[in-house]
């Protein structure tokens, strides 16, 4: 048995318990794990706890010492982020932002480059290598800003749509940008039209070999594999196709990154295309980590400590540029100003392909080492600042909804109107029942608390107006008196039962409809008076139903009938349900706790007290 040595596996063990470690703790704490394993990386490689390795032994057991195979993991890691890249690119996507796509993002990244490589040409840095480092600085990080969007549940608002959209262009042009560094880099200081005509019809070749041999044969392979029904094989089959069209492309003179992103735009027209997202995902996940710890290994805090004015100073210069660049585009895509300021903020640090591209372009001998060391820094620390910079913009956003709320406020109050509905909350699902009035010739007025969404929505023509639902005397102005329905579409409960309870305070006899969270809260809204209670959790439950049953063939008419019978069942259990538990749900409205009511032996047999909690 061959004799097993710890130390061989060291860099792995101290990988994964970083992973271990950094994940959750940065999860708990609400910060991008990617910092973590910058952080880790700096920590742990030759410039951190590495440069005691030699004179205390004991040290070089918790630090990084083969830089060469972190590399090597690392340069996987982007590969794999590449092919998910190509896998998840949609031409709906596309369609659906392509003004933003295609017109921002294509404008902050081509001036964003034109300006950051005219100021290092201005400096004497040869042209490919500004071009170079400037397209680099130019681009942002997708890996850092999207989750930090969803975290704080932004990724559907403007600026999240158009950060969004920036950060898929920039990925887009990632691709050509590695294409041009490998053919600059094989000229070797021949004619330059020589060297790209003879480039370009290699790669062309090559991507045609690729994409005739995958549609051919990827489809039916992954045919193959699904009927074993063996997740091991999927997986195999998955990881044989990312390594070999990478490897394919870079025989012919490509970049890995670029092999991987065609097999995953040929893996995006098929039918395994989720399931493969499902599997990849994990390993993209972890190799991602590697890439951002070797980025971290690369940091050195001497070269921090020896000048931090000067790298702060470049780094909010940096910040500084892309964000005016995204502030000019704005109005000329009718882009709302306190939006653009938050994706600017966003958008401002460097991103992840930053080390890919300057990385490339110092191994190809492009960039001058020390231009190239400075711009790595440079971006790992505006990196560093995305956190912050995201608040910052966060609270940008609410100073110009505060703004907007003045002057949503000035406007005048709607005219009256008899038989009109009132919609109390105008966010998605209101915008739907508003739309479904619309269909069918009914007037409504519609009352929204954000002050953003109602300046949108105003924009476009609908009859939004800003305020408090649970406010009488604004229920007064919007005609309560006549109004023929309200309809309560808020997503917090408090502000459901508030404007409810104002409504029905009005108006005894108003038909209110209202949105409920779960069964529990419809009874609530039941003994608060309500007409019908929609619980989201309920009506989810009957729809998948309806989907399932129309599917397994049983015949629509029967289908519906049977929902619409589930339903009444349902509204009729909560209704009794309110009527034996009503001293409880007064209770926990007055007192802030629910109370313990006895109930009679008869009605806790009928109306078991775990029914709600099932529904």
């Amino acid at each position: 048995m061959p004799e097993v040595h710890a130390g061989s596996y060291k860099e792995a063990i101290l990988f994964l318990m970083t992973a271990g470690i950094v994940v959750p703790l940065f999860h708990r704490l609400r910060i991008s794990p990617v910092l973590g394993f910058i952080g880790a990386g700096a920590l742990l490689g030759p410039f951190g706890l590495g440069r005691f390795a030699d004179d205390h032994r004991w040290v070089s057991l918790f630090t990084i010492g083969n830089r060469t195979e972190i590399a090597h993991l690392a340069e996987f890691g982007v590969i794999f982020l590449m092919f998910m890249i190509g896998v998840e690119l949609s031409w709906e996507r596309l369609r659906t932002l392509r003004r933003l796509v295609f017109g921002l993002g294509s404008i902050q990244v081509l001036c964003s480059a034109l300006v950051i490589g005219a100021i290092l040409f201005g400096l004497k840095v040869p042209l490919a290598g500004a071009a170079i480092v400037g397209i680099a600085l130019a681009l942002s990080s997708t890996a850092v800003v999207l989750p930090v969007l969803a975290e704080q549940r932004r990724l559907n608002a403007p600026s999240g749509r158009a950060s969004f959209a920036v950060l898929l262009f920039q990925d887009l042009a990632v691709a050509p940008v590695l294409f041009a560094i490998a053919v600059l880099g094989r000229s070797d200081g021949a004619d330059m039209g020589t060297a790209l005509a003879l480039a370009l019809a290699q790669a062309a070749i090559a991507l045609v070999l690729i994409v005739v041999a995958g549609r051919l044969a990827l489809r039916p392979l992954f045919h193959l594999v699904a009927r074993t029904k063996s997740t091991e094989l999927f997986m195999a089959a998955c990881l044989l196709v990312i390594v070999a069209t990478a490897l394919t492309a870079a025989a012919s003179g490509l970049s890995m990154t670029l092999g991987a992103f065609v097999a995953g735009l040929l893996l995006a027209e098929t039918e395994y295309r989720r399931a493969i997202e499902a599997t990849i995902d994990p390993f993209k996940g972890l190799l991602l980590g590697v890439f951002f710890v070797s980025v971290g290994m690369n940091l050195d805090p001497a070269q921090l400590l020896a000048a931090p004015g000067a790298i702060l100073g470049l780094s909010l210069a940096l910040i500084a540029i892309k964000a005016v660049v995204v502030m000019m585009a704005a109005p000329v895509l009718k882009i709302p100003r306190p939006v653009a300021a938050e994706a600017a903020l966003l958008l401002g640090p460097g991103g992840e392909f930053a080390f890919v591209l300057i990385g490339s372009a110092l191994a190809s001998g492009l960039v001058p080492e020390e231009v190239g060391g400075a711009a790595l820094i440079v971006t790992t620390v505006t990196m560093i600042l995305i956190p912050g910079l995201a608040a910052l913009a966060r609270l940008v956003g609410r100073r110009s909804a505060g703004q907007q709320h003045a002057r949503v406020r000035a406007e005048p109050p709607p005219d009256k109107q008899q038989n009109r509905v009132i919609i109390a909350g105008y966010g998605r699902v209101g915008r739907q029942v508003g739309e479904m009035l619309t269909r069918h010739k009914i007037p409504y007025i519609a009352l929204d608390s954000d002050a953003g969404r109602v300046a949108e929505q105003r924009r476009l023509g609908n009859p939004v107006y800003f305020g408090d639902s649970g406010s009488v005397e604004l229920l007064r102005r919007c005609d309560i008196a006549s109004a023929r329905a309200l309809v309560v579409t808020l997503d917090n409960p408090h502000a459901v039962e508030a404007a409810v309870a104002a409504a029905r305070a009005e108006r005894p006899d108003l038909t209110i409809v209202a949105r409920a969270r779960d069964a529990r809260h419809a009874t609530a809204l039941y003994d608060m008076g309500v007409d019908d209670a929609v619980p989201e959790t309920i009506e989810a439950s009957l729809q998948l139903s309806e989907a399932v049953l129309v599917d397994v063939g049983v015949p629509m008419g029967l289908v519906i009938a049977s929902i619409h019978e589930r339903r009444d069942e349902y509204r009729a259990m909560l209704k009794r349900k309110e009527t034996d538990t009503r001293p409880v749900f007064r209770a926990r409205r007055t007192v802030g706790k629910q109370a313990e009511a006895p109930r009679e032996a008869g009605a806790a047999k009928e109306e078991p007290a775990s029914v709600g909690r099932r529904a």
